[in-house]
């Protein structure tokens, strides 16, 4: 019995190769999980981009980290479909976010400012409240790498990011120097992979 059972085995496996190499051109390995570079590979190259800083006293002329965004991911090959600045108001900050989760367009939200712990800072409980699925790893490895040129006070920044609506959303701090750690470092190695898992 388990040798007609084996022998049934190996010619239903040999039907389905059969069937695939017609249909396909190739055997296809089934079940095989993908490596972080082969996903990495199979992502898209050119994200399109909207970026939202949020801050009571910015303006297009003083907004250096929201300008910054935009340069690092243009001169990574991405696009900006577009950059506003809104207040520091949770219905505000929600209200533009959700513009461009509509936007059929755009494939990710990056905001910057507003993800501190004083009382106007209010980012992190808007940007939460729009989200399906929290990366908090995004959240952690921002603060161990700014904990390496800030130290302590790095405890202090409520960067977080997520998946709304089979895009990704990113909210990190406003000043330069944080914009820059966090886009080169963690955003643009992983901006197409993060979108080609959002919106499977």
């Amino acid at each position: 019995m388990a040798h007609q059972s084996a022998v049934r085995s190996e010619q239903t496996t040999a039907r389905l190769r059969t069937v695939a190499l017609c249909t396909f051109g190739y055997y296809p390995i089934y079940n095989r999980s993908m490596s972080h570079a082969e996903h990495r590979q199979a992502a898209p190259r050119v994200i399109r981009c909207y970026v939202i800083t949020i801050s009571d006293t910015r303006t297009d002329d003083t907004d250096i980290g929201g300008r910054t965004v935009v340069d690092l991911l243009t001169g990574d090959g991405h696009e900006v479909l577009g950059k506003s600045i809104v207040p520091d108001d949770p219905e505000r900050v929600r209200e533009a976010v959700e513009a461009q989760l509509t936007n059929v367009d755009v494939q990710v939200v990056v905001t910057t400012g507003g993800t501190g712990i004083s009382s106007r800072d209010q980012t992190y409980e808007a940007v939460n409240g729009l989200l399906d699925k929290r990366i908090d790893g995004f959240g952690e490895l921002f603060r161990a790498l700014s904990y390496e040129e800030i130290g302590t006070a790095a405890m202090l920044s409520r960067a977080l990011a997520g998946t709304a609506r089979g895009k990704v959303l990113m909210s990190i701090p406003g000043s330069v120097n944080a914009v820059r750690l966090a886009v080169t470092r963690l955003i643009l190695p992983e901006i197409g992979h993060l979108v080609r898992e959002a919106s499977r």
